[in-house]
Parts: structure tokens; C-alpha cells; sequence
């Protein structure tokens, strides 16, 4: 059994959700899993440690659409995936701004599996 230690929540993503840097406008992966302090990426293009991006994505509003994201984020670690040119990659949210980060609790805890 996994305790989980983390101060928040961490929600396994169930559907694909592609992360776009906003800096470059490109797709950069897609997102795994997510907290309120932060979140997994499984990145399709090369990241730099330790680096800063301000990045995008979009989760589910509840009324059938979807509610965009933007985060500040500090790059903390990435390994290699195991399929070719991807990598996970760890990041810590820098900033977020309030009505975001209530959609996105709202969303982490109204997808959490109950107990």
C-alpha cells in the first residue's frame, strides 16, 4: 500500500490534456497527473532543468466545456520516459492566479475517487 505524503491531492489525469508553453505557443506534452502546488508532465519536446515556463491547459468546467489553466512554473526534475524523445517531468506551480486555482481544486477533488 502507498501512503500518499504529498500536503495536496494529486489527481492521475484520465484524459488527454495537452500543455502548451505560452512563451513559444507550441504543445510541450501533456499533462499525468496535477495538484493545487503542482503537477507531472509527460513531455514531448526538450526542457531545460531548473528553468521557468509559463505554461497553459485546459480542464473540464462541469458544464461541458473547458476552463483554461495558466500556470507559472519552476522545473524541480525529469527522467527519461520510456517511449523515444519523451520525458517526465516534475513541476512546482510559482503562480496561479486565485479564480484559476479554484477551478482547479474544484475539478481535483469533484474527480477524486471517494475514501
Amino acid at each position: 500500500m502507498t501512503t500518499e505524503t504529498r500536503r495536496a491531492p494529486r489527481l492521475p489525469v484520465p484524459a488527454l490534456i495537452p500543455v502548451r508553453d505560452q512563451m513559444t505557443g507550441a504543445v510541450i506534452g501533456r499533462l499525468s497527473n496535477v495538484s493545487e502546488t503542482g503537477m507531472l508532465l509527460i513531455a514531448s519536446e526538450p526542457l531545460h532543468d531548473d528553468a521557468l515556463y509559463q505554461l497553459q491547459f485546459a480542464i473540464p468546467d462541469g458544464r461541458g466545456g473547458n476552463a483554461t489553466i495558466d500556470v507559472g512554473v519552476h522545473l524541480l526534475w525529469r527522467e527519461p520516459a520510456q517511449a523515444p524523445d519523451q520525458s517526465w517531468v516534475g513541476f512546482r506551480f510559482l503562480t496561479l492566479d486565485n479564480a484559476h486555482r479554484e477551478r482547479l481544486v474544484k475539478w481535483i477533488e469533484a474527480s477524486l475517487p471517494a475514501g
